[in-house]
């Protein structure tokens, strides 16, 4: 629907009196103080109640409870809309005021506007009308007239001469109600010739209206625009009257010219006619050239065509086809080019004054090729200048500013010059004079064209050789017209001679702008295409039974020690990033731990494509990435501490999915400033380091926190794997890294994003004792999910049809679960801790040494006393440590402190008996007993017999051999796994087993 301004609404409110309108209807009103009263005319009224306030222009009525002003009174009065009002009142205000009987009117059905159109004229007449009438409204509409201004047909003469209207819904409050014999017979036969459509409504409503007349002056076709954009998706912005397309618009322009500009769109053709280039038509869209425009040039003998469809793909193809068309009819063919993606309309635009511009593309327009013809000229094409017949000419255009505009840089287009780009710098020879750019290529946007350009000559004579730099901006007329004239004395040459060139040097620097533009626009990073060797040894090793245990080994070789079960979720976290909800990792250890090289470890496994690394971000950085820059990668962040400020953008892009930001900017087409959005798309897998003790709380529940291993043996370990680095095995184990990682990326890009389904989720059981285990319930979830993901092509793809739709799917096995249950233990356990893994490490050596002490002491652990110099000799801790983590337990009174008064020292006592260790996530079912449960009965798994999976996992090698292999047979890792549990196993900081080295 059209909307009324409000600058309108508001002048008829000041505008029209509402005293004059109740005049007018009758009422008779007497004066009290600064009011005026009377007796309402919509109820029985004995004492007047009706009061109007003249100087704020309004109306009250005690008894009815109603009021407001001119545009209420009418509505309620007339018995009309607030549309019907608003028409009533710009016509003529006694119109509101006619038909006053005795009693109230709540909906009339008698319209007091007069009709646009006679009921008796035929279909000709009715269409000729009904566009006449379109015509007023154009002319009595702001919005309209606004929106010619805004596209640069403000011409004084275009609505005029073409008769252009706008319907804005008005139409039908001029004719009779629908519900009337005289109301139903003109809306049939307006929705006979194309006004109305069969639903009632007007067809182009809210839409600019061009009509395409004959030489009789009669209406042939109808093409309308709506002049908002802002209209609910799906509506159409071009429309035309139903059924094919007739006429020729501007067909006199064909009669008086041989050479004729032939556009895709009327807008296009009026911007043409605007600048006085009035040879002009234009065809209904791409597929728009009819019979009827093919027989007009036919007709009056056109010699030439140039050709100005959008530099679009669709407008390439029509004027290719149309060329082809034309020639086989002998005319001649020119291709006007715009620049990429534009139209005539936007170029003029952009590139003011049109004159100018659209006289540069005209002149440099591309020869297709000529018919059977010869008799044809040289194209000559017309004045900006010339007259319009058979109409008045128009007022004669300006006189050229001082400035050199764009359009009067001559072109030779039989002179080609030769260029070279190389790096930054384009060279570009023109006969004896060689120009220089710099800086072209950050000049990226098409608004501007800021270079360092240096002309220089080289005549052989001295006194006419020189040479002329400077920077300027290409695009501002000002600063050429400064560089031509200086470069020309200079030179000593004339300013004709350079202005030439330089149109030379922009139309080159325009087609690099363009390519570099494009290249900008292309996503940063494609993926690599893989030879039948590497996707045959890729999917191998994504089919190959023992596929979880060849991770851990494969990692283990490129270097990683006894870090099995973080290198395996690391990995199930980066693969979960197919997912729609991707897991997030934080990596907790003190310094130089090797919590970077577990991350690098883990991404060096990822496609170098979809990760994407920093080593700090800023508060807004994630906001003005690309829109899809980052769906489906890992953003991996060397330390926690370096996106502090970005934190609040990371846990929504974890939680929602993505991110959206409102920002001010300037318009690409007026300049000014206005509301942009910007907008980033997950899902996005996360990837952190922390050195932190203390973690955010939030940022913990979005993140599965995995902690280095940072025990003794660990070092040691560590320690004899860098010094086999050093021999000759470490040199073909640091050659074969590179094979592993390509080997491992080249498996992940064989990974789709399929969906999963897990038919065992019902039967899952999980910890429930606090809130923020419903976000760690689903990280346990999307672990299963990940799992499944990685082996995908070990399993059945599954179809159902839903709503239309084929879903195809894979389903998780018991080993999956098995194996999250295994990870869950130890990672989601170590998650959901109260303390760091340090303290409880720290915990666990303190019981070891006071158990010592007691024996040599003879005496029970709770009578043996300890300073923080035994847990440092103990240990080897250093002090700060200790003071950090014996504080911590000392508030958890697990540790009593004794002494450390004035003189006396301070001594600890240990209050743990060693049982609680803390370490495993209780509560989750046995995978054996899925095919059983029904359900979680509240009793803690593992006091049954054959209900020992919450620890399965940690202690199974304890058990012995039977137990190992029942672990070993639920998760699919029967060899690799056997070598891998029979070595020793070293709790560090709280986690489960790890393999100490190779």
């Amino acid at each position: 629907m059209a909307r009324i301004p409000t600058e309108e609404i508001e002048q008829l409110k000041n505008d029209v009196s509402v005293e004059r309108l109740m005049a007018l209807a009758g009422i008779a009103l007497k004066k009290s103080g600064k009011d005026r009263i009377g007796q309402c005319p919509f109820h029985d009224d004995s004492e007047p109640s009706l009061v109007v306030t003249p100087v704020k222009n309004l109306w009250h009525c005690f008894g009815c409870q109603i009021g407001g002003g001119p545009l209420d009174w009418v509505m309620k009065f007339k018995g009309v809309s607030f549309r019907h009002a608003v028409e009533l009142l710009k016509t003529d205000p006694s119109l509101a005021a006619q038909g006053a009987s005795d009693t109230p009117i709540k909906r009339t059905t008698v319209r007091a506007l007069p009709p646009p159109v006679e009921f008796d004229a035929d279909d000709q007449a009715l269409l000729n009308q009904s566009v006449s009438y379109y015509h007023e409204t154009l002319k009595q509409s702001p919005e309209a007239l606004a929106y010619l201004k805004a596209r640069g047909l403000d011409h004084p003469e275009l609505v005029e001469r073409f008769k252009l209207g706008y319907a804005n819904r008005t139409l039908g409050l001029r004719l009779p109600e629908k519900n009337r014999l005289s109301g139903a017979d003109i809306r049939m036969r307006l929705q006979k010739v194309g006004i109305y459509r069969e639903s009632g409504h007007e067809h182009f409503n809210g839409s600019l209206v061009v009509p395409v007349l004959d030489d009789a002056g009669d209406v042939t076709e109808v093409y309308g625009r709506k002049v908002r954009d802002d209209l609910r998706k799906g509506t159409p912005l071009h429309l035309y009257l139903p059924g094919p397309h007739r006429g020729v618009w501007n067909a006199p322009a064909l009669r008086e010219n041989k050479e004729i500009i032939v556009c895709e769109a009327l807008i296009d053709a009026m911007t043409f006619w605007c600048a006085g280039f009035t040879n002009v038509t234009a065809a209904y869209g791409v597929e728009g050239f009819t019979d009827d425009h093919l027989a007009a040039l036919k007709q009056y003998g056109t010699e030439r065509v140039l050709i100005a469809y959008d530099r679009d793909d669709a407008g390439n193809r029509a004027a290719e086809k149309l060329a082809a068309q034309l020639i086989d009819a002998g005319i001649e063919c020119l291709r006007v080019l715009f620049p990429k993606g534009m139209d005539a309309n936007s170029y003029a635009l952009k590139l003011t004054p049109a004159v100018h511009s659209l006289g540069l593309v005209l002149r440099q327009a591309e020869w297709i090729g000529r018919g059977p013809r010869s008799d044809a000229q040289e194209i000559s094409m017309p004045s900006p200048d010339a007259p319009i017949a058979p109409a008045p000419a128009h007022e004669p255009m300006p006189s050229l500013p001082a400035a050199v505009p764009l359009a009067a840089i001559a072109i030779d287009a039989d002179a080609e010059p030769s260029s070279e780009a190389a790096g930054d710098e384009l060279l570009i020879a023109q006969e004896d004079r060689q120009w220089r750019v710099r800086g072209w290529k950050k000049n990226l946007s098409p608004e501007q064209m800021r270079v360092n350009l240096q002309v220089r000559r080289d005549a052989g004579d001295a006194s006419t050789s020189g040479y002329h730099v400077d920077t300027l901006d290409l695009y501002a007329a000002r600063s050429r017209a400064a560089y031509i004239k200086q470069a020309a004395i200079e030179l000593g040459l004339p300013d004709d001679a350079i202005k030439r060139d330089m149109g030379h040097v922009l139309l080159k620097l325009e087609t690099l702008q363009d390519d570099a533009i494009r290249q900008a626009a292309r996503p940063k990073s494609k993926v690599p295409v893989l030879d039948a060797e590497q996707e045959k040894a890729a999917l191998d090793l994504l089919q190959a039974p023992d596929l979880i245990a060849r991770i851990v080994a494969d990692m283990e070789r490129c270097g990683v020690v006894g870090e099995a079960n973080n290198c395996l979720a690391g990995y199930l976290a980066a693969v979960s990033r197919k997912l729609d909800t991707p897991l997030a990792i934080l990596i907790q250890s003190s310094s130089a731990a090797g919590k970077s090289s577990l991350m690098d470890a883990v991404l060096a496994m990822v496609p170098e494509e979809e990760r994407v690394q920093y080593s700090a971000m800023t508060g807004q950085s994630l906001f003005y990435l690309g829109e899809t820059d980052m769906q489906h990668k890992i953003l991996a962040i060397a330390e926690e501490e370096g996106v502090r400020q970005a934190g609040y953008a990371l846990k929504l892009l974890q939680s929602d999915g993505e991110l959206t930001m409102a920002s001010t900017g300037k318009d690409d087409v007026t300049g000014n400033l206005v509301t942009k959005q910007y907008k980033v798309k997950g899902p996005v897998m996360l990837m952190m380091t922390t050195t932190a003790i203390d973690i955010d709380e939030e940022l913990m529940n979005r993140c599965m926190v995995l902690s280095v291993n940072e025990s003794r043996e660990q070092t040691k370990a560590i320690h004899a794997r860098q010094r086999m680095k050093q021999t000759l095995e470490g040199l073909l184990a640091a050659n074969d890294k590179e094979a592993i990682t390509a080997l491992h990326q080249n498996a992940q890009r064989l990974l789709k994003p399929v969906l999963v389904v897990n038919p065992y989720a019902d039967r899952l059981t999980f910890l429930d004792d606090k809130t923020r285990t419903r976000r760690d319930h689903m990280k346990y979830l999307t672990l299963i999910r990940a799992i499944a993901l990685l082996h995908q092509h070990q399993r059945p793809v599954k179809t159902v049809e839903h709503r239309g739709r084929t879903l195809a799917y894979i389903e998780a096995t018991k080993g999956d679960i098995a194996l999250a249950n295994r990870i869950a233990h130890d990672v989601l356990g170590r998650t959901l801790d109260e303390w760091p893994p340090q303290t409880r490490r720290l915990l666990t050596l303190v019981h070891g040494m006071v158990q010592e002490m007691a024996k040599k002491q003879g005496a029970a652990p709770r009578e043996v006393r300890f300073t923080r110099r035994d847990v440092r000799d103990a240990t080897q801790w250093s002090d700060n440590q200790l003071k950090v983590h014996c504080a911590r337990l000392a508030e958890m009174e697990y540790l009593l402190v004794h002494g450390g008064g004035r003189g006396h020292h301070l001594q600890y006592e240990l209050l743990y008996d060693g049982q609680d260790d803390g370490r495993h996530l209780c509560g989750l079912i046995d995978a054996a007993e899925l095919d059983r449960a029904h359900g979680y009965d509240g009793r803690k798994l593992g006091q049954e017999a054959g209900k020992l999976a919450p620890s399965l996992g940690q202690v199974a090698h304890k058990l012995g051999p039977g137990w190992s292999e029942q672990v070993r047979a639920g998760i699919g890792m029967e060899d690799d796994l056997h070598d891998i549990a029979q070595k020793t196993p070293i709790h560090a900081n709280g986690a489960g087993p790890v393999v100490a080295g190779a």
